[in-house]
């Protein structure tokens, strides 16, 4: 589309095919299997919804395990977003991949969670704005330690590698590797991430999940 904030920039969505039983785990304890399944697409479609709607910048599904799965395949098409598989091994490893692969065509992209349904587009577009501007690094935190969006200008493997991903310590460990770079970097305002039963109700009683 021609109308774009930053037409050469890339919105890459990181997603799970969403089988029953596999995605939001942790959530299986409350909602069931089939429960914990309904709340992922739900907030896949929500995000997919914010970061569409944003028209920040050309969005791409970047899907795991493969980009086959026929749910997937819909709201790819009716996001009008080009559909690509995540690279193979670990998260840091599938990261890397995609923002090594997408930075060859692209001066800067940014990834974000397809559950993070908390982000708004106040916060993408925040994010869009800071790398156009030269920064090399912009994040997201989440709440629980981690983050919910990365955006690089450059890929350095020493962001992906041998980081305690799921921990409370992601995103500390990432500030330090990045000061060791040397690497301009912005730290956004944090978001609730959904991993666990109370942050579905945090995100129902703000009125961001809208439940079936």
């Amino acid at each position: 589309m021609a109308d774009w904030l930053f037409p050469d920039g890339r919105l890459l969505l990181f997603a799970r095919a969403p089988v029953r039983g596999r995605v939001k785990t942790r959530l299986q304890s409350t909602w069931g299997r089939r429960g914990a399944l309904r709340i992922y697409q739900q907030l896949f479609r929500q995000t997919l919804g914010v970061a569409v709607a944003s028209r920040v910048a050309p969005v791409e599904i970047w899907c795991a395990p493969g980009c086959g799965h026929p749910w997937v395949r819909a709201r790819a098409r009716e996001a009008e977003a080009r559909l690509r598989a995540q690279p193979a091994g670990g998260l840091g490893e599938r990261m890397q991949g995609a923002f090594r692969e997408t930075l060859r065509r692209a001066p800067y992209a940014v990834i974000v969670g397809a559950d993070c349904a908390a982000l708004g587009p106040g916060a993408i577009r925040a994010a869009f704005e800071r790398l156009a501007a030269g920064d090399d690094a912009v994040f997201v935190p989440a709440h629980d330690g981690g983050y919910a969006l990365i955006g690089l200008r450059a890929v350095d493997p020493a962001l992906f590698t041998n980081v305690p991903w799921g921990s409370s310590a992601v995103m500390g460990e990432t500030n330090r590797r990045l000061r060791r770079l040397g690497w301009r970097s912005t730290r956004l305002a944090p978001v609730s991430d959904v991993d666990h039963p109370a942050d579905v109700h945090h995100l129902r009683q703000a009125g961001v999940l809208r439940m079936w």
